[in-house]
């Protein structure tokens, strides 16, 4: 037998459409790998790292929803799911960034020729991609577009997610150039890429969950990176290092939680990037993290935010 995904199958009534975005806001406290959202159907399927995470998450929602949601543990044979359900996946462009799986890989002016090649590119785009723009680093102004090629995995980050776009648009308002950048929870190892791709010098990409290492070294590797990104398995609240810009796309709860551990690996002049907490989580992020930076922007995009810190010290 191959891999085992341990899994939840959650049926939220059809007629409360808040309640399935109060389910999910629940399950962000237990980090679930993916989400399975048919169309057609009330149903979700929750994919975690661990039967111990899925037990305590299935708890949970017994515990704040009762008979309103219906749980059913499960254990789900990889069979290269993840690949299947995002088989249709295709490039999406945030600014001067194109995320692009194997099979839909734009020819981009100005990208990196090495960059694998795929079909021609005829995706749903964010904005229209005109050719080669500006780059926003004051101190270097080269002509940027990017490509990063992301092979669609467990660890997703494929840019599909309002999160992921909301982060890769906050990087892109900073200076990069010579910079060293850390992504925390990294997964697919997008954000880390991207960052490399816009100027930085490294990027470290610390996770959990050694399949998300994998998928994030796979697509390092399809991006032709070298040593400048590296991953490795690690919990950003035991690290003492320190970088210039710090990307954390975590669960609102954790980013709350962890707000002096965060600031703390934020180098001296450096900027921290948050997202993954709604709206409703605003009041209990944004100030956690303001006691130790200086909050600098703030986004929206549909229910999710995202927040620009800088470091108080230089």
């Amino acid at each position: 037998m191959g891999k085992v995904w341990p899994a939840l199958d959650i049926h939220v009534p059809s007629c409360d459409p808040q309640l399935q975005e109060l389910v999910l806001a629940e399950l962000d406290d237990f980090q679930p790998t993916a989400i399975e959202e048919p169309e057609e159907t009330s149903r979700l399927r929750v994919f975690f790292t661990s039967s111990a995470s899925r037990d305590s998450a299935a708890h949970a929602l017994g515990r704040s929803f009762g008979t309103h949601v219906w749980v059913e543990s499960i254990n789900v044979e990889d069979d290269d799911w993840a690949a299947r359900s995002q088989a249709q996946v295709q490039a999406i462009t945030i600014g001067r960034i194109t995320i692009a799986p194997p099979w839909d890989v734009p020819d981009v002016p100005g990208s990196d020729p090495r960059t694998v090649r795929g079909s021609e590119f005829e995706s749903a785009r964010e904005g229209p991609l005109q050719g080669p723009v500006r780059g926003s680093d004051p101190v270097d102004d080269a002509v940027v577009d990017a490509v990063v090629v992301i092979q669609p995995s467990m660890g997703f980050g494929t840019g599909h997610h309002a999160t992921t776009r909301l982060m890769l648009r906050a990087l892109q308002e900073l200076p990069l150039r010579g910079k060293t950048t850390l992504d925390i929870g990294c997964g697919s190892g997008v954000l880390a890429i991207a960052a490399v791709r816009l100027g930085a010098q490294t990027a470290l990409g610390i996770d959990i969950d050694p399949d998300a290492l994998d998928n994030a070294r796979e697509n390092a590797g399809l991006n032709h990176t070298g040593d400048r990104v590296r991953f490795e398995l690690g919990d950003f609240r035991e690290m003492t290092q320190s970088a210039d810009v710090v990307m954390a796309n975590l669960t609102g709860a954790l980013l709350a939680n962890s707000a002096d551990a965060l600031s703390r690996i934020v180098a001296p002049g450096g900027s921290l990037i948050v997202s993954g907490f709604m709206e409703s989580e605003k009041d209990a992020v944004v100030p956690a993290l303001e006691r130790s930076l200086d909050l600098q922007a703030l986004s929206q995009e549909e229910e999710w935010l995202s927040a620009t810190y800088k470091s108080r010290h230089t």
